[in-house]
């Protein structure tokens, strides 16, 4: 009878079965290293991304790599630490996308993206806490708090639209306290967040229509999106999630039914409309960042036990 291998799933601790190469073949780590897995593969790929102890990483097929705990099973004596348990570090977990923006059909995937705090362990050890875990089979990703934090205060689309999603899964009372200081994390710098990605993406669409004479309707669409809604943000002082009266026209963009021409004369228009809300604005120039540093070290004292 043919023995499956188990799942590996993110935060999994592996052992390599092959040694690990760098640049011109040269030997990174010998067979036997320990790493931590850090994306699982997605479609039809079938790459593990692994993270060794000096940050290291490394793609592996499923043949070459083992579970550690299985792996020391195995082993005389073999003692395995407790299985790493990714969802009961999660602090935060909401659905993002398509659901969350209110432009899903029946064929949607189910986008959810999270944080998760790092217990001490993890953080002190030689792995250090991996920036953030992405599980393709689930569609799932995760930040570590620390990281979070940064993207936020930089004012990241996709950080600042996850701590405002209308679908929240999970939020524990540190979750909940985040929730509260969302309002630390937006300032003016949207705009050149916002807007300066819409921008360039829209200038290299400009060049696969010259090239390839079309462009990705799906993309357009959420460029569209992202103008309307870092505009409304800097107007309402929150993050707008869901397209509400823009998404019958949205969605028209997606099924490709506006012209070229169409699109880009409205993203012209989001252009202008955005660089009115910045003259108009209440939002501070800066996000606080002392009131987020504040709750990182008091996250990271409380999972220590420490007041």
């Amino acid at each position: 009878m043919s023995h499956q291998p188990e799942n590996i799933f993110a935060g999994t601790q592996v052992v390599s079965l092959v040694e690990i190469r760098g640049t011109n073949n040269s030997l990174v780590h010998p067979r036997g290293a320990v790493g931590v897995v850090t994306r699982t593969p997605t479609g039809d790929q079938n790459q593990f991304l692994v993270r060794f102890p000096d940050g290291f990483e490394t793609s592996l097929t499923r043949a070459q790599l083992e579970i550690l705990k299985l792996f020391k099973d195995r082993l005389p004596n073999g003692k395995p630490d407790a299985d790493f348990d990714l969802e009961s570090l999660v602090i935060y977990r909401c659905v993002v996308g398509s659901r969350a923006y209110g432009l899903d059909n029946d064929e949607s995937d189910t986008d959810r993206r999270g944080v998760y705090l790092a217990p001490a362990e993890l953080q002190w050890s030689l792995f250090g806490a991996p920036e953030q875990f992405e599980d393709n089979a689930t569609q799932s990703c995760f930040w570590e708090l620390q990281k979070f934090l940064i993207m936020a205060l930089k004012a990241n689309p996709n950080i600042l639209e996850c701590l405002y999603s209308p679908m929240v899964e999970k939020a524990t009372t540190l979750g909940k306290e985040l929730l509260d200081l969302r309002q630390a994390f937006l300032s003016q710098m949207i705009f050149q967040t916002f807007n300066g990605y819409a921008m360039s993406q829209f200038k290299k669409m400009e060049q696969d229509l010259r090239n390839r004479g079309e462009v990705r309707s799906k993309h357009s669409m959420h460029l569209l999106r992202l103008l309307l809604t870092g505009a409304a943000t800097l107007r309402e002082g929150r993050v707008p999630v869901q397209v509400g009266t823009h998404r019958d026209r949205l969605l028209a963009v997606k099924r490709g039914e506006m012209t070229w021409t169409e699109v880009d004369a409205w993203r012209k228009e989001l252009h202008y409309d955005f660089e009115c809300a910045l003259s108009e604005t209440k939002l501070p120039e800066r996000p606080d960042y002392e009131a987020a540093n504040q709750f990182l070290i008091k996250a990271r004292r409380q999972i220590i036990g420490y007041k």
